[in-house]
């Protein structure tokens, strides 16, 4: 063979690679909106990104996502999905809020949402076993856990008879439904509830400070992303004044809360990226229904309890799924 016909061999075989990448196509463009913060969501991005993973996605390989993060405002979950429409992602995750705004953004757009009141209700879907549009996802049960967790409040500190409920009257959606299931199981549990509202950093305390001259014996946080962003905060309150608190998410314990009942989180962010990945491989949001939350945490801080000179009883210490020494 001619010298000059071995290079150019030589010169095809070195560019078939070269060829083949840029053959390939580009990742697929996932969204992400949370009405939390990056700065208090590590864990919880790492979950779903382990639903990603379980499914074959790898972010940075074969996956590319593109995260929007309210921190605690909900006004801005609007333009944080007209956002992401604009940007043409294949899919939108939304846990937690941010499912009315998505789908207000976008009718074509598969939509993987996880919230905490009925999907079908809220008019995100027709039903939980055939949703029928661009909305799938996770029912989480928040709203629906508020009675067990008075209950528990009440098992927690006997003697409490006037309880502080504090809710983010931003969050139309979930304030209202806390209070719908908050209200009557007061009356059946023989307690005074009193409503308190804080929508940012600063109501927080001013909201604290009304509570405090009210003088309730124990205090119910509604779930909600700008009180688990301000977790720090609220915590410090509560120990400061020595106020009993319940709160729904395991977080707020962690970091030095009394005790929390409810969903696992982080396990409801790992089903949503279970779903977004299922939906990038051909599946149709229509025709995935909608997952029901089965993973239930009590977790309660003895140290906490022991600084309030609470004394947990054995049985529900029993119960818990975690007790934080």
């Amino acid at each position: 063979m001619k010298r000059r016909a071995v290079l150019s061999l030589i010169g095809s075989a070195a560019t078939w690679p070269l060829i083949a990448r840029a053959q390939q196509p580009p990742a697929p463009l996932v969204g992400f909106m949370s009405s939390l913060s990056p700065a208090t969501s590590a864990h919880l991005v790492t979950a779903f990104r382990q639903g990603l993973v379980e499914t074959g996605f790898f972010e940075g390989q074969n996956l590319a996502v593109e995260y929007r993060w309210a921190d605690g405002r909900v006004v801005e979950l609007a333009d944080l999905a007209a956002d992401l429409v604009r940007r043409q992602v294949r899919v939108i995750a939304a846990p937690g809020v941010g499912a009315l705004a998505a789908k207000a953004a976008t009718q074509t757009i598969p939509i993987v949402f996880g919230v905490s009141e009925d999907p079908a209700k809220l008019g995100l879907v027709a039903s939980l076993a055939r949703p029928g549009g661009n909305l799938t996802g996770i029912n989480f049960f928040v709203s629906e856990l508020v009675a067990k967790r008075l209950g528990l409040l009440c098992e927690l500190v006997p003697t409490a008879r006037r309880v502080a409920v504090l809710v983010n009257p931003a969050n139309v959606q979930t304030a209202s439904a806390t209070l719908s299931e908050a209200e009557p199981a007061a009356r059946t549990l023989g307690l005074q509830i009193q409503i308190f509202n804080a929508s940012n950093s600063r109501e927080i305390d001013t909201a604290y400070a009304a509570l405090v001259r009210a003088r309730p014996d124990a205090l119910f946080v509604a779930p909600d992303g700008l009180f688990v962003n301000r977790r720090v905060q609220l915590i410090s309150l509560a120990a400061r004044h020595a106020l009993p608190a319940t709160y729904a998410v395991r977080e707020y314990v962690e970091a030095g809360g009394l005790m929390s009942y409810g969903t696992s989180v982080a396990d409801m962010y790992r089903q949503v990226g279970i779903y977004t990945g299922r939906i990038l491989k051909g599946a149709k949001s229509a025709d995935l229904p909608v997952m029901q939350a089965t993973k239930f945490e009590l977790v309660i801080n003895l140290q906490t309890a022991r600084l309030l000179n609470i004394e947990v009883p054995s049985t529900l210490l029993a119960r818990a799924d975690e007790v934080i020494e």
